[in-house]
């Protein structure tokens, strides 16, 4: 059997975080240089990296998205991307950025045929 680890990188206010039991209040800031800790996780070997846009995801919508930007462009490794993915819009604004998967939660259990949709449209 095999596996991937997947280095991940949680982004609120511009910065690396992890919150406590999922409340945005409760966070643990890891460091300021979002673009320099992928490279670190790049550089320590990771194959993928895994971002997630907190503030996005309390707001419903994509708000990192130049940050984004600028990790993939960084990167030689592939991104994916969840936190606030609700449209095809959003999904298109972020696929746009370079990402290379983009990560739907809840949203897709609750529209499954905006699944579909993107799934036709995205591949």
């Amino acid at each position: 059997m095999s596996f991937m680890i997947f280095p991940a990188i949680d982004l609120k206010g511009g910065k690396c975080v992890r919150l406590k039991q999922g409340l945005a209040d409760q966070q643990t800031i890891y460091g300021d240089d979002p673009v320099g800790m992928a490279l670190q996780w790049q550089e320590q070997g990771g194959e993928y990296l895994h971002l997630v846009d907190l503030d996005g995801a309390f707001e419903g919508k994509p708000v990192h998205t130049e940050l984004i930007a600028k990790i993939v462009e960084a990167l030689d490794i592939p991104v994916e991307l969840g936190g606030g993915l609700r449209s095809e819009e959003h999904v298109e604004a972020v696929l746009e950025t370079g990402i290379r998967r983009a990560i739907l939660g809840t949203r897709a259990l609750q529209s499954p045929e905006l699944v579909e949709r993107l799934v036709g449209r995205f591949g």
